[in-house]
């Protein structure tokens, strides 16, 4: 994509429903990835002109919603593309975060495993990794992955287990409204599985739009240029409604029923 106001083609919807994800490119201007790298760079609190400072493989930045994240997050293409995957099931961000800069490194970062983001709280909100994911997505309609600065293969873009989404729902549905925390779902998922593996790749300005059942998995730098991400959620209004009329669900929930097989 090249302008910021044309709809996903039905090739890319398609994508969405069996692959899992679909990305955008120019989504946002590189004119405000600099703009809100820029400010990521005072949070990390490292020199962008020395090396010796990136002495952290990852250092992890939370919300933000300056005016330029909130520009980034709410483009004509974005929004649009919202639409088209959830229908209405979705809330309007205000800000961006949380945000993995991940720096080269030898030292090797320990938040590299396969998972699904949670996207309810469980017994103890505080803790995340008792948070929970259930067949009906409650509390999430998307992972996004922005993109603030050019992510090419060495430069710790996110793996992708492609059209993995289908086989979370099967994991979730016999679990019901409660379903699983983030840890019990992890130890169903086997590294790579058979699934075929895509890089989050792309210029600064694009943005990957990720079903929230999508397997994924964060890398080690082993390039020489920092890489400025934000994963936000986009959160939904409600749980999806899986079991309504066929005709009337939106992708995120075509994507659920093709897994569940009905």
């Amino acid at each position: 994509m090249k302008r910021n106001d044309i709809p996903l083609s039905p090739t890319q919807i398609q994508h969405f429903i069996q692959k899992g994800y679909v990305k955008v490119e120019h989504a946002f201007s590189r004119e405000l990835a600099d703009a809100c790298r820029s400010i990521l760079w005072k949070a990390t609190q490292t020199d962008p002109d020395d090396p010796a400072t990136w002495t952290q493989p990852v250092v992890r930045i939370g919300e933000i919603g300056l005016p330029p994240f909130q520009q980034a997050a709410n483009t004509p293409v974005l929004l649009q593309a919202f639409q088209q995957l959830a229908g209405d099931n979705w809330l309007p961000r205000t800000s961006l975060g949380s945000f993995p800069i991940r720096f080269p490194s030898d030292i090797p970062a320990n938040d590299t495993g396969w998972h699904v983001d949670a996207s309810f709280p469980g017994d103890l909100p505080e803790d995340y990794l008792q948070w929970r994911i259930n067949v009906q997505s409650r509390g999430r309609a998307l992972l996004m992955l922005f993109l603030f600065s050019d992510v090419g293969e060495m430069d710790a873009p996110t793996l992708i287990q492609e059209g993995s989404h289908l086989e979370v729902a099967r994991i979730l549905e016999p679990h019901g409204s409660a379903g699983l925390s983030f840890m019990e779902l992890a130890q169903h998922l086997d590294a790579g599985k058979g699934h075929t593996l895509a890089q989050a790749t792309g210029d600064a300005g694009t943005v990957y739009l990720c079903h929230p059942f999508l397997v994924h998995a964060a890398q080690d730098h082993k390039g020489s240029v920092p890489k400025f991400m934000a994963q936000p959620p986009l959160l939904s209004k409600h749980e999806f409604d899986i079991f309504g009329d066929e005709a009337a669900l939106c992708p995120i929930e075509q994507a659920i029923r093709m897994g569940l097989g009905t």
